[in-house]
């Protein structure tokens, strides 16, 4: 286990630093200059330059580089172009608004789709397959703004039964803030639904159809047993992995979400940061979110791997 955990870890490292080199050479190829973005398009040259010069990015791209990964391995974020603030309360305040979000989502759509894809495989080739099959499908297939229009003038305009932004009062208590978040996370689970429940139902198609379940069922176990005992015990290996690879898509992909509900999430952050040519803030959240994104994977092939020790054998070899 230690070694296979090893093995992870190094292509976690690997990857998050290609990662940076990738975030931090594209950022500085994109079109603008951070000084004239700051002061604005009426400023003189001569100040812009002394602001670029104040700033650092007039110093060779590899001093730039090495500079800022390791800041950031030491905690240290940047200074914000825009706020002339460091970066990291920004981001880490976000990443909890975000994560917030991800949660709700996640405890709604994960027992959801994994629900609604077993007891579609258990149904195969019935209308209650079909319905959910095609059902989650369609709604993968809806941007998340089309959704999220239509859920704000049916809940927060006609039933006004909802609010209409995700940003709650300050000092609201946890239920209040849940109600605030149900709206943003309903176009979310509506795109998750259908890779979960899709998953979901080929694991348990694939377990139903497997030598242990017929040996089971022979020796006659009641179906309830083989179903929970040895079928969704094998079924939801490659759930668990889908459920990782979204965690990433959950955490920063939430810009149209956050922007349509005004939610100070790290996908508006990124967007902002983006728009205002703010560099360190800009790769800074995105190299947070790789981060997230390899822990949540990294848990996920300790679970894979818990379940089905066979894999964990096979990797360390």
């Amino acid at each position: 286990m230690a070694r296979f955990l090893l093995k992870r870890l190094g292509l976690a490292l690997l990857t998050l630093v290609i990662l940076s080199l990738i975030i931090f050479f594209a950022g500085r190829v994109l079109p603008g200059d951070p000084g004239r973005a700051i002061l604005g398009p009426f400023a003189a040259e001569s100040a812009v330059k002394a602001l670029d010069k104040s700033l650092g990015v007039d110093r060779p791209l590899i001093s730039q580089y090495w500079g800022w990964v390791s800041g950031f391995v030491r905690g240290n974020f940047g200074l914000s172009y825009q706020f002339q603030s460091p970066v990291r309360p920004f981001v880490f305040t976000a990443l909890g608004h975000s994560l917030k979000l991800a949660a709700v989502a996640f405890v709604i759509v994960v027992p959801l789709g994994i629900f609604g894809g077993v007891v579609a495989a258990l149904n195969f080739g019935k209308w209650i397959d079909r319905v959910i099959s095609v059902s989650g499908l369609s709604f993968s297939t809806v941007p998340e703004f089309v959704s999220g229009v239509v859920l704000i003038v049916i809940f927060a305009i006609w039933l006004k039964v909802l609010p209409v932004t995700a940003t709650w009062p300050p000092g609201s208590p946890v239920f209040t803030q849940l109600k605030y978040l149900i709206l943003p996370a309903i176009p979310l689970v509506l795109i998750l639904f259908g890779y979960i429940a899709r998953m979901a139902r080929a694991g348990t198609l694939e377990a139903l159809d497997s030598d242990y379940v017929r040996t089971a069922t022979l020796k006659g176990l009641p179906r309830r047993v083989v179903i929970f005992r040895h079928v969704l015990r094998n079924s939801l290996l490659p759930t668990i992995t889908v459920v990782a690879t979204q965690t990433g898509y959950l955490i920063g992909g939430l810009v149209v979400v956050e922007t349509l509900f005004n939610y100070q999430g790290i996908g508006r952050l990124i967007f902002t940061a983006a728009k205002d040519k703010d560099f360190p803030m800009l790769e800074a959240g995105i190299l947070t979110i790789g981060v997230v994104y390899l822990v949540a994977t990294i848990i996920a092939d300790v679970l894979y791997t818990l379940l089905n020790p066979r894999v964990r054998l096979e990797s360390s070899e």
